[in-house]
């Protein structure tokens, strides 16, 4: 109506959402309770009190608060978090951040200013490659599971 677009290009309701590709923010001043989805980038520069689910980049600014889980592809971390956070490919937590929670991420960059409390697991991507040396965490978790100990 506004923007000069037909309707078949605006947004219906009820109708699933378009896939994005733009940038969401939250901005400082904001307290947003709820959790967030997005197939775009996020940045959190207010408060969030709920979890964040991202098949893209997550950023949380220096005065960002994010008081839930977060769910990504990458994340960059300049202010405070207090949840798991969870990404496929890298996580930077800035000099400043504060994360009071556990990590799983592909890799992992802390900057010498930053507080982490909590616990960190390494992942990896799959490399297709059939080699003994190139089976996952878990299948070597199994094995010894399964191990028998031999008595003393």
């Amino acid at each position: 109506m506004f923007n000069g677009k037909n309707k078949s290009e605006s947004f219906e309701p009820g109708s699933p959402a378009p896939a994005s590709t733009s940038a969401s923010l939250i901005g400082a001043g904001t307290t947003m309770k709820g959790d967030i989805s997005s197939s775009g980038d996020l940045r959190i520069d207010g408060t969030l009190v709920g979890n964040i689910h991202c098949t893209a980049k997550v950023v949380i600014g220096a005065n960002g608060n994010v008081q839930g889980d977060i769910h990504g592809q990458t994340a960059d971390i300049m202010g405070k978090v207090t949840g798991t956070i969870k990404v496929k490919d890298l996580l930077q937590l800035k000099g400043g951040s504060v994360l009071n929670g556990n990590i799983e991420a592909g890799k992992l960059q802390i900057e010498p200013a930053a507080n982490f409390n909590g616990g960190c697991q390494m992942t990896t991507a799959p490399t297709g490659s059939n080699t003994s040396s190139s089976r996952s965490s878990q299948e070597v978790k199994k094995e010894f599971k399964h191990a028998e100990v031999a008595p003393a």
